[in-house]
């Protein structure tokens, strides 16, 4: 009887791709859970959950991104700052206007695992609310 190792993968196995998934006119919730799907790296056969195995993600158009029902309106944003009476709330509605890059990134993050590793993952995010993004360099590969 031969016993089989399982297999970990290494840093040295894993090579990074890029990714580009255009914004537009797409649902929130289902937009982002497939963004956190691929900076996870779940779309690999060699996925670890105690490693970034995951792939850096542009996304573009940012401002164009859809809310179902009455979210635009009613869903809201807070952040403390810390002091009393330092509760600040914005809708998002506002935080379409002022910075779309957010909305993606907020619900992005919180898809991702808490602590230093979802950090990380979240570092190879990045949102861009128009149609240009500088990434082009790297041959980032269509998202469907």
């Amino acid at each position: 009887m031969s016993l089989q190792k399982s297999y970990t993968p290494t840093k040295a196995d894993h090579q990074k791709e890029w990714f580009v998934a255009d914004a537009s006119n797409q649902v929130l919730g289902r937009f982002a859970s497939k963004i956190a799907h691929i900076l996870r790296g779940k779309h690999k056969p060699t996925f670890a959950t105690h490693m970034d195995m995951g792939d850096f993600v542009v996304v573009t158009n940012a401002d164009k991104i859809r809310f179902t029902g009455n979210k635009l309106n009613a869903k809201k944003y807070y952040e403390f700052t810390g002091y009393r009476g330092g509760l600040k709330t914005k809708t998002a509605k506002d935080l379409l206007q002022n910075n779309p890059e957010e909305i993606i990134t907020l619900a992005v993050k919180g898809m991702l695992p808490s602590g230093p590793l979802g950090r990380q993952m979240l570092t190879k995010l990045k949102v861009y609310a128009g149609n240009e993004h500088p990434h082009s360099a790297q041959n980032p590969k269509e998202l469907v």
